[in-house]
């Protein structure tokens, strides 16, 4: 099983020391509840090697090389295991020459996103939502001092520790798997990311509400969505599938929701960005067994989802407490 004790003595001297009052009986409890492969997905952790590497780029990439050259034999046996913890969906990593190639290209993102932030160097961080961890590599990547990803996902809690252990078992971030609602309020982080979360809140503004609560006074919000053209008051609310996704409630317009950033109390709200999703971005992989965006579309009309509505766009938006 996953140990987290480590983490706990990392923060104990930190800004989140606070957080030591709740997150151990949180995670013992979450303990118990777990599903029902966890013990299989942290054995698979376990059983790969334990390497090192004399080069770890998370500046470009998330990738890690030695000096030495793996056999054919560990080369398969660490893809084995590797692909025993599908479906990879946020990447892609490179590990030892190995690549695993994501269902996202979740690069494409980070390359649209990191022009616009304040510099992430030497700050605290939150990743709500983190999936298996991409995007806090390249969080730690750009010099944060600290990143701590939330996401309750015992699968990607998993395929986090094997790509940390593929790092020289990295220390500067950490996935602990809780909700941002089971988060107590910390306030102190200098940036707080939500990116692919909001539409499957059933409350955006309750969303809001508990980003900003783990905000430091002046620390940047980085918000990430689904988002459709139109005005102010233009919002798609789907009545049963989005994109064949059946947890979607909401997808705002960008006035609509920088409005609402605003009614929430944060200021200085923008958008930096709006990029359609592309087939180059979402797209089926070996390392994933499922249905992807191509299959989600209408197969006479990519403008469309396969219910109807507009197709995926995704804007981020940035906002300060």
């Amino acid at each position: 099983m996953i140990d987290f004790r480590p983490f706990y003595q990392q923060i104990a001297t930190s800004p989140l020391s606070a957080w030591l009052e709740t997150l151990p009986a949180q995670l013992k409890q979450w303990e118990k509840q777990t599903h029902s492969d966890y013990a299989k997905w942290a054995k698979i952790v376990d059983f790969l090697p334990d390497l090192h590497a004399n080069q770890i780029n998370l500046k470009s990439a998330v990738q890690s090389e030695s000096d030495f050259e793996l056999s054919a034999g560990e080369r398969q046996r660490i893809i084995y295991h590797l692909k025993q913890l599908m479906p990879w969906r946020k990447g892609p990593y490179h590990l030892y020459g190995i690549h695993i190639d994501c269902e996202w290209r979740s690069d494409f993102k980070w390359d649209r996103v990191l022009p616009h932030l304040a510099p992430l160097n030497d700050r605290v961080i939150l990743d709500v939502g983190c999936g298996s961890g991409y995007h806090m590599w390249r969080m730690a990547g750009e010099g944060a001092k600290m990143v701590v990803g939330i996401d309750p996902t015992e699968l990607f809690l998993c395929q986090f520790e094997a790509v940390r252990k593929l790092l020289n078992n990295d220390r500067r971030a950490n996935l602990i798997p809780l909700g941002i609602e089971q988060m107590q309020p910390l306030g102190v982080f200098d940036t707080v990311f939500s990116m692919g979360v909001l539409y499957h809140r059933k409350s955006p503004f309750e969303h809001f509400a508990q980003l900003k609560n783990q905000l430091r006074a002046g620390g940047e919000l980085v918000l990430e969505t689904l988002v459709i053209d139109g005005d102010e008051n233009t919002v798609l609310v789907p009545q049963d599938r989005y994109a064949k996704m059946k947890n979607v409630y909401f997808i705002p317009s960008v006035k609509a929701l920088i409005l609402w950033l605003e009614k929430s109390g944060f200021h200085n709200v923008r958008c930096v960005d709006v990029a359609v999703t592309s087939l180059e971005e979402q797209r089926k992989t070996e390392w994933l067994e499922n249905e992807s965006l191509i299959d989600f579309l209408d197969p006479n009309d990519h403008s469309k989802t396969i219910e109807g509505y507009p197709a995926p766009k995704r804007a981020v938006i940035l906002a300060n407490k």
